[in-house]
């Protein structure tokens, strides 16, 4: 058996624990139990940043409106059953306190901290997790199953073997199980708090639930009330719940949308403290003031509103006027180490309802052509300032899986090889000098942009379109809430999409959704994306991507790093020939800033893919320090 041995709460630490101030005459007067009551008997001991802080205050934040949950996830949001260190180098355990691996990765069996609690203060067991993997098997609640918890012959199966232990078994090997569980998707399994969400289950409330429908303006029946009331991190509808019992450092004290700022106070109960023995952690709240665009969080971060934060604020185009303001606002920068696949993708959709549209995205002298089209240099001069390389959807030069030919291919900017290609699909011409589909009609994609990140899409897009037509291409652009978009994308209701794409550096072992169509994010062939899942869902796609499954397989199965590696070009290979989605630009790391007084705050931040920064590693390390930094 392979294994972790598990972190102790004596080690390196004080006899006894501490907690904040603010608790003190809660548990004075009973209203709290004592510390030693709300931690569990092996609490985790998590490594310092830079020193031990202090307890106290609020840390400010902005948030947009709609679909900016994320602003939320990333920095209180996720505790998975194990977690990344705080440099990214190691798989640590978290609310495991350890676990072991069968010799042939098949079998998972992790052991939980006995005596941990949810947030209300009620006992956190393997009964949450059955719970989970009840919901998880039912076709009612879990339609469609995040792949990571599918292996090529069916889902996991989950076993309790005792009050904190579980097992997490496979009919073929998964060698990636275990650093899937600790990005970002690992939290599932441990967020089902069963004795808070069974009153919405039918099963279980047969009596009451009725009444509980009723009570619920959104729900139509039980199954939507337990959508609504579970709900998952990454949609809006989980932090509208603020009465869901949590693991988090912080919980919501009201509903995000329902007021100008969201407020998150520190848990109780939460389980982890620092090497002095005093739990985590430091900051008493958060806040987020949502506002309406991203132009005014520069204006909060300009007047010393803003303590830490590089969402919607560290694009190059924000650089040199956060610098000449820096004094004003009395913040730093701190840099983040966010290379993703590509930062701004053309995201024809594969899985097209409409006949017409499916045959032409699909062909790939069409995708050739259009990225022939694409004068990507102005676009990074104009819009990126300079800032970032024309390249494909990759990984990066720094990774080990750099593949110079997936990079570079079809990104020269040559308007008549974008015609010749082109020409081969849609020859003909409307009398204004666009092309024509196969029905003899123009040929039309609509492009779904979201206006989460300044201007950048939408600009980006609006040069798109315009190279297109250069070129005899229609593009019209679509704006709207990013929430509702990725609702129409994942559900393959549309032409196209403009995003980012994970798989920049090492993570693309763990989310390779635009390699190949597999994840949740999967917006250019969601259809083949939950065939993978379960072949009685989606669409049936064409052997070659088949192909790109099979080869994902091996990758799983490898059983040791060399072989993955070797697995994992192959798949590279594979998708570079099929050249699936159309990359523009390959930005360099991004930035963000923090109050000068803001301690522990890690400089560079890892970031990529679903490694949901910070919440894995220090937001409740963080604190206020006495005197403020130069």
């Amino acid at each position: 058996m392979l294994g972790i041995l598990a972190m102790t709460a004596t080690s390196g630490i004080a006899n006894e624990y501490g907690q904040a101030p603010m608790f003190d005459p809660l548990v004075a007067s009973g209203a709290l139990p004592p510390l030693e009551e709300r931690l569990p008997k092996n609490p985790l001991v998590f490594e310092t940043v830079d020193e031990i802080g202090e307890y106290g205050g609020t840390l400010r934040r902005a948030i947009l409106g709609g679909g900016d949950q994320h602003n939320i996830v990333r920095v209180i949001g996720h505790e998975n059953l194990v977690r990344w260190s705080v440099d990214w180098t190691e798989i640590m355990p978290n609310i495991a306190e350890g676990w072991e691996v069968s010799d042939d990765a098949t079998t998972f069996t992790f052991k939980l901290r006995d005596g941990m609690r949810w947030s209300d203060g009620a006992p956190f067991t393997a009964d949450d997790i059955m719970f989970w993997y009840e919901v998880f098997s039912d076709p009612r609640l879990t339609p469609s199953k995040h792949p990571i918890y599918v292996g090529p012959e069916g889902p996991v199966t989950v076993t309790k073997i005792d009050d904190t232990t579980v097992e997490f078994k496979f009919a073929s090997p998964n060698g990636l199980f275990i650093p899937n569980l600790a990005y970002g998707f690992g939290y599932y399994p441990v967020n089902y708090p069963k004795h808070y969400l069974t009153q919405f289950h039918a099963d279980y409330n047969p009596d009451g639930i009725q009444a509980l429908i009723d009570a619920e303006p959104a729900a139509e029946d039980w199954i939507s009330l337990f959508t609504l009331k579970a709900g998952h991190m990454h949609t809006p509808a989980f932090w509208q719940n603020p009465d869901r019992p949590t693991l988090h450092p912080w919980k919501l004290k009201n509903a995000y949308g329902a007021s100008d700022r969201l407020v998150a106070e520190r848990n109780p109960y939460f389980w982890k403290v620092d090497a002095d023995g005093n739990q985590l952690p430091y900051f008493d709240a958060i806040t987020w003031d949502q506002v309406e665009d991203p132009e005014t969080i520069l204006l909060k971060a300009f007047n010393g509103e803003i303590d830490y934060m590089n969402r919607h604020l560290g694009r190059p185009a924000n650089r040199a006027i956060l610098t000449d303001n820096a004094e004003r606002g009395k913040y730093r920068f701190f840099d983040t180490n966010d290379l993703p696949s590509n930062g701004a993708i053309l995201m024809l959709n594969l899985n097209n309802p409409d006949p017409v549209k499916a045959e032409v995205v699909n062909n790939k002298d069409f995708r050739i052509g259009l990225s022939h089209a694409v004068n990507r240099q102005e676009i990074i001069d104009l819009i990126y300032l300079g800032s970032g390389r024309p390249m494909q959807t990759s990984p990066q030069p720094v990774s080990p899986l750099y593949n110079e030919k997936m990079a570079t291919q079809f990104t020269a900017f040559d308007p008549d090889l974008a015609n010749e290609y082109l020409d081969k699909v849609l020859p003909e011409k409307d009398d204004d000098g666009y092309r024509l589909g196969p029905d003899g009609e123009r040929f039309s994609l609509v492009f779904m942009v979201a206006d989460v990140f300044g201007a950048q899409f939408p600009d980006v897009m609006e040069l798109v379109s315009i190279y297109a037509a250069d070129v005899g291409l229609d593009f019209q652009i679509r704006m709207s809430d990013r929430a509702r978009l990725q609702e129409l994308a994942s559900s393959a209701q549309h032409d196209a999409y403009i995003w980012n794409c994970a798989g920049g550096q090492s993570d693309a072992y763990t989310s390779p959704e635009c390699y190949l169509p597999f994840g949740t994010a999967v917006y250019w062939a969601p259809d083949w994306a939950k065939w993978g899942v379960d072949p009685a869902t989606g669409v049936e796609p064409p052997q070659s991507i088949k192909a790109l499954f099979d080869q994902y397989d091996e990758v799983k199965a490898a059983p040791d790093a060399e072989s993955r590696k070797a697995a994992m070009e192959a798949l590279l290979e594979l998708s570079t020939e099929q050249f699936l989605t159309i990359g523009l630009v390959q930005s360099d790391p991004a930035f963000g800033v923090a109050r000068n007084n803001v301690r522990n705050v890690p400089d560079p931040l890892p970031i990529s893919g679903q490694l949901w920064y910070p919440s894995p590693y220090v937001s409740q390390m963080f604190y206020e320090g006495g005197k403020a930094l130069p």
